[in-house]
């Protein structure tokens, strides 16, 4: 539970995390160092220098008592307190302890006088700046024994924590400065491959350390790997479906020459069926590989995208819950992806309902239906290439090629984004939505 709790607390870059390791030893080994300083310094030292004053305070004291009137007590201690740099005065009776509230020698000071001298009254810390006053009581009256308080406590004992701190600190920031440009090649690792990730491919150059510099080189040679894959899909299915059209055009030409009959009009809607297949085949071939991304507005996509669907015959609208959101998007794979969405919409659930929505992660563009929908279970099954869910959908729009929701989903995920599926609350039937990241 607490290694939870810690980890919700912990950065998330990397940056501050590497921060987070230098800091938390530089500042417990300041710590530890300041608290054995003060503990060493401000009590032990102060509690042996202030033990030895106390000793020549006694000294005084005793010569008052001992002698036998207060003029000559009073003659015996100036004898012998000046030549300890002890100040004698009469006391009134009335003085009290006085204390600075940041005098960290202060209270070892002030006890230690108080443990070694008898008839101590007060000790006043505050009163003379850089002296301590002790008022004692004596069998002769009240005396003030003023002396310097560089004589009980270390002198300027606060510049070892300040010279330490000033070290750490500038060492800390020179530190930084460094981790900073360490971390650097990295960020810069980390944006090429979020950029692959969403479909775009942004000049990059390994630099860095030695571990950073393999990763961006392995990095380069993934990508080259990935792209080579794509092209050469996209080269294959291109040829196959382009070479199978001269065979489809011989035999539309062949149907033409022949008689109208049932199995003639049979084979023309299988070749019609075929053409319609191999126009998804080069849909999903063609990609958006060669398509520059640019900034678009998807408000505007999804307008373009109704509008092209009415023109085609199908019931396709717009939705007035839209938001105005931009995206770094292939504005014309994008359209492809909308037009198989609605498509699938308007076949399976007799009207597309288009709309843009943005949180705080991503922008949408959903397509909502009044058909049947999917089950949840089988939206996974729905989105791989040439599924068919016929059984589970409204057949009345005919049987789809099963490209329409794979050509979308691969798009989506070219754009660093994703398909999902899901129940249109307020029509009743497939949801989908195409979420592209901020």
């Amino acid at each position: 539970m607490f290694a939870r709790r810690l980890k919700a607390w912990m950065p998330r870059s990397l940056y501050w995390r590497a921060v987070l390791i230098l800091l938390v030893p530089v500042t417990t080994i300041l710590l530890v160092v300041s608290i054995v300083f003060i503990q060493r310094l401000y009590e032990d030292v102060t509690r042996q220098m202030t033990t030895g004053v106390a000793n020549e305070v006694r000294l005084v004291l005793d010569r008052i008592e001992a002698a036998p009137d207060a003029s000559v007590a009073w003659q015996t201690a100036l004898e012998v307190a000046a030549p300890l740099g002890i100040d004698l005065s009469a006391g009134t009776g009335r003085e009290i302890d006085r204390r600075g509230s940041f005098d960290l020698s202060g209270r070892v000071l002030t006890a230690t006088f108080r443990s070694e001298i008898p008839g101590l009254r007060s000790v006043d810390l505050v009163s003379r700046d850089r002296f301590v006053l002790l008022a004692v009581d004596t069998d002769k009256g009240p005396v003030v024994l003023e002396l310097s308080r560089r004589r009980v406590s270390a002198r300027n004992p606060h510049q070892f924590l300040v010279l330490i701190g000033f070290t750490a600190v500038l060492m800390t920031a020179i530190a930084l400065v460094y981790l900073r440009n360490q971390m650097r090649p990295i960020r810069r690792l980390a944006r090429a491959a979020d950029a692959f990730g969403k479909g775009r491919s942004v000049p990059y150059r390994p630099a860095g350390a030695s571990e950073v510099r393999q990763a961006g080189a392995a990095f380069l040679s993934m990508r080259d790997r990935i792209e080579h894959q794509i092209e050469q899909r996209t080269l294959m299915l291109s040829g196959v479906s382009h070479d199978l059209r001269t065979p489809l055009t011989r035999m539309k030409l062949g149907l033409g020459l022949m008689e109208e009959d049932e199995d003639v009009i049979a084979m023309r809607r299988d070749v019609q069926e075929m053409e319609r297949m191999l126009d998804a085949f080069l849909d999903f071939a063609r990609g958006d590989a060669q398509e520059i991304p640019e900034f678009a507005d998807l408000s505007v996509v999804a307008e373009d995208a109704v509008e092209r669907a009415k023109r085609g015959g199908l019931r396709a609208t717009l939705s007035a819950h839209n938001v105005q959101a931009t995206a770094m998007v292939r504005p014309i794979a994008l359209s492809r992806a909308l037009d198989n969405l609605i498509g699938n919409a308007v076949r399976y659930g007799e009207e597309a309902i288009v709309s843009v929505d943005l949180d705080n992660e991503a922008s949408v563009l959903v397509v909502e239906d009044r058909g049947e929908g999917i089950p949840a279970h089988l939206h996974e099954t729905a989105v791989k290439p040439f599924s068919r869910l016929d059984k589970a959908r409204n057949q009345d729009g005919g049987s789809g090629v099963g490209l329409g929701l794979s050509i979308a989903a691969d798009i989506a995920r070219r754009h660093g984004g994703r398909l999902t599926l899901g129940q249109s609350e307020e029509f009743g039937g497939l949801r989908a939505e195409i979420r592209l990241p901020n």
